[in-house]
């Protein structure tokens, strides 16, 4: 019985196979209205935040921009906000090895909408891409589960 759990667990999809791949970014100092065109012009819910080194440092969604919209008349310097006073941090990631149950698990109890991929390259964390709850969606709805 362990050797069919063990089998069972090591054939378990990861992160890798239901990810997407690639992220979009912008640095802390992005200006929020930067940032709000250009997840419109790329068609995208969240850009992560990456630091000189190209580490991700947070990530910034459109919920995050609807709350500082919903909040501006009472903020006094909203054309001076950047993405790094509306980024969520620290990162919540994943490698591309992790398994799919355990990416699932990390979004349920963090009530989290996205996880971003990363790998150690050179002593940094570089973002590979993402895992969000809409890729998860597609897999199981396509019958990929």
């Amino acid at each position: 019985m362990s050797r069919t759990l063990k089998s069972d667990h090591m054939g378990e999809k990861t992160v890798r196979d239901w990810m997407h791949r690639g992220v979009i970014s912008c640095r802390p100092d992005t200006s929020v209205k930067e940032v709000a065109q250009t997840m419109d012009s790329k068609d995208v819910s969240a850009l992560v935040v990456v630091n000189e080194a190209g580490e991700a440092v947070g990530v910034i969604s459109r919920t995050d921009l609807v709350n500082a919209r919903f909040v501006q008349p009472y903020l006094k310097h909203w054309r001076g906000m950047t993405a790094e006073h509306l980024m969520s941090r620290p990162v919540i990631s994943v490698t591309p090895d992790t398994p799919i149950s355990e990416a699932v698990r990390m979004l349920r109890e963090r009530r989290i909408h996205r996880l971003v991929v990363v790998e150690q390259e050179d002593n940094q964390v570089r973002p590979l891409g993402i895992l969000s709850v809409t890729d998860l969606a597609r897999h199981v709805t396509e019958g990929k589960a």
